[in-house]
């Protein structure tokens, strides 16, 4: 099984940039989707972006617009580009497979990293 290493996470001022990335133990080649979810304190984890090994994306209306996901297959990395962070945006950031992200905000299950925390201060 994948194990998936997040970093990148950091205190940043709302209205600022951030990049996470995660690295895979395996190649991520063959993986049909990737994703990443985050979990604010006190609130349930949701699943925020996905990409497929073809590239189509997908995200969550809380941060359309916003983040974008990518994945470097030769170097078994997913990135996280996040702009115009907002305080709501302050939570650990988990790197996922296998998770596909429906219109309603729901998703299936999948494997999850360990984290990396994002804090957004006003």
């Amino acid at each position: 099984q994948v194990q998936l290493v997040e970093s990148g996470g950091v205190l940043v001022q709302a209205g600022g940039s951030l990049r996470l990335s995660c690295a895979a133990s395996l190649s991520i080649s063959s993986i049909n989707i990737m994703g990443w979810g985050r979990q604010a304190p006190g609130k349930q984890r949701e699943l925020v972006a996905t990409i497929t090994k073809g590239g189509r994306t997908n995200y969550a209306d809380s941060v359309k617009g916003r983040f974008t996901i990518s994945r470097d297959n030769a170097k078994n990395t997913v990135y996280l580009q996040m702009n115009s962070l907002k305080p709501d945006d302050t939570a650990d950031y988990y790197c996922n497979v296998g998770s596909i992200l429906f219109n309603s905000g729901s998703f299936t299950s999948g494997s999850w990293g360990q984290g990396t925390q994002v804090t957004v201060s006003s």
